[in-house]
Order: structure tokens, then sequence, then C-alpha cells
């Protein structure tokens, strides 16, 4: 999402509303696009509106929304699919492949690669409505998602009753099995357990999220959400652990943002993980392994995803250099 900082001139003289003045810089926005586009306007670190004025020395800081295209395309991305019948189609989703559009990715994702495999045509992007409506038809057939650097299975809906069909499972989280497989830095302290937390945005950073317990007051980042997993340490290396880890809910950053409470932060997680000295290029070591589900004519069906070739280098360097520990 672009950014856009300036600071008013201590010699700057009268005040003015922020949004005339922006406009009025060489590389400012006009103000329909202001009026349109941003998703958030802070001078001098706080919330403002577009009627602000602005005096000498204050410090403006906006982001704003790209520019959303008319339609959404079929593009021909090639897909690993798993399983297809009528209803459904399992894709084994590449790293680095954003779900459905959404900003600063309008294009080029999960949704645009499906409507070409099912030979469909564009759908136009709703940009009025309820948040809800035009989240809906930015992702037709999307009943959950992956991070953008998790790679592994997701099922999608080929029809509007399929699809209200696997919504209900993966809403009430009980018939749905999801497990994933991740190579952290660090050990834990036991060799598998369940972890309960409230999941809440960082106030200090909010493209973040962190894990705090359920007894703790979180006034300061709001209520949170109940967040639930169970992991089991397959495997030490050193200071790596290869680790299962099974959701109960699904939270935004949940498996990343729990790891790093267990002071196991996933491997090449930019986000919650230090660089690593041994693997200082490496990208996100989280993989959706296996699904197990009710498909909509009935059949319980388990899916597996092979293991990715970037987990197979990262293993066989693990192996050479480090001798294999069974946790206890």
């Amino acid at each position: 999402m672009p950014f856009f900082s300036a600071k008013v001139p201590t010699s700057y003289e009268g005040e003015s509303r922020l949004d005339a003045y922006i406009a009025s810089l060489p590389n400012g926005m006009n103000r329909s696009k202001l009026k349109s586009g941003v998703t958030e306007l802070l001078v001098n670190g706080k919330r403002v509106k577009l009627s602000f004025k602005v005096k000498a020395g204050d410090q403006i800081d906006l982001q704003w929304e790209d520019s959303i295209p008319d339609d959404i395309e079929p593009q021909d991305i090639p897909l690993d699919i798993l399983y297809e019948d009528d209803d459904v189609c399992v894709v084994n989703k590449a790293q680095g492949m954003v779900t459905h559009p959404a900003c600063g990715n309008w294009d080029k994702t999960l949704v645009n690669a499906l409507l070409f495999h099912w030979n469909k045509e564009s759908i136009p992007f709703l940009k009025e409505g309820s948040a809800n409506e035009i989240l809906t038809r930015r992702r037709p057939g999307i009943v959950h998602r992956l991070d953008k650097d998790t790679s592994g299975i997701i099922i999608t809906a080929k029809n509007r009753n399929a699809e209200e069909f696997l919504q209900k499972q993966f809403q009430s989280h009980k018939s749905v099995k999801k497990e994933y497989i991740a190579i952290c830095m660090g050990r834990p302290q036991h060799a598998q357990g369940v972890i309960r937390t409230r999941i809440i945005r960082d106030p200090k950073n909010r493209k973040r999220f962190r894990a705090v317990p359920l007894d703790e007051d979180t006034s300061f980042g709001g209520e949170g959400k109940f967040a639930q997993s169970t992991y089991r340490c397959i495997a030490c290396y050193g200071e790596y652990s290869l680790m299962k880890v099974r959701i109960q809910t699904g939270r935004t950053h949940q498996i990343r943002v729990h790891m790093k409470y267990l002071n196991c932060p996933i491997l090449g997680d930019s986000v919650y993980a230090p660089k690593d000295r041994l693997f200082p290029s490496c990208t996100l070591m989280l993989h959706s392994s296996r699904l197990r589900i009710t498909l909509p004519k009935g059949e319980r069906k388990t899916f597996k995803a092979p293991t990715p070739e970037r987990f197979l280098k990262i293993l066989k360097t693990l192996h050479s250099q480090f001798k294999k520990v069974k946790k206890d």
C-alpha cells in the first residue's frame, strides 16, 4: 500500500486545510484522489480528517489504496491441482501467490488463476456497498486463505452451494482438520502442547499481531480474538526445530504469532523473526501440508501436499551440520 510523508516547513504562515495543502505540493495528490483513496491519515501521529487545518512544523503521514481496477480478470497462471470435482478444487498454492485481490495485489492471485482454469468471465469489482459485500465479490470461491508466503493446501468452491457448505465447516472449526509443517528458530520447552491465547494487533506496529495470555489486560490493543493451536516438535537440529502445527481457529498470522509466543519464530519470517545467520536469504518456512474436510457430496476426504523443495534444501543442510535430536 503506497505511503506519503511530508513536513510543513517552519516558515509556513497561516493555516490550510490538509487536503488543499497536500494538493499544492509538487508531489502531492489531488483532492478527489485523496477523498476516494486514503485509508489512513495522520498529523503528528494522530488520526485526522481531510478538513484538518495544518500549520508550520506539522508532520503529515498518509497511506492510500491504489486505484481499483474495473474487473477481476481470468489469468493463465499455472496451478498445482491436487483434486477437483464439480463442486471443489483443491490447490497446492505456491509460495508468493496471494489468495485473492486486495490492496497492492489486484491481479496474479489465486482467484485470477481459478477464473481462467474454470473458463469463467471477468468479474466486475464492487466498489460501493457494505464491506462484507465488497470482500465477497473480490474472493469468489475462497472459503479460507493462506498468507502470501505460506504454501500448501487450499480448498476452493466452484459454485455458491459448495461455497456455503464449506464456509459452515470453517466457521464451526469442528470438522475441518488443518495441519502445517514449519521449520523454526529455537527449541520449544516441551515436545508438544496446546497454545491458547488471544491475538491482538500490535499497538506499536499495525502490520503485526501479538499473542497475549487469556487473562492479560489487552485494553491497549483491543480485546483481541481467541486463538488455539496444537503443536508437536518432530525433531531438533542444533537451535532449529521441525514442527507440526494444527490450528483449531483461523486467525490472521496465527501460527506465525503462536510460534513466536513459544520463542520459536518461524525461520524466514520477515515480520516475526530475526534474520538468521545460517540461512539469511531463506523465505517463510511454513507449509499447509494436510487438510481433512467433508465435501459437499458428503464424502470425508484427506488431502496432502508434498513437502516443498525449499524445506528439503534447508533440512538437508540441517542434517549435514547438526545431530538430529528427538524432543522428549
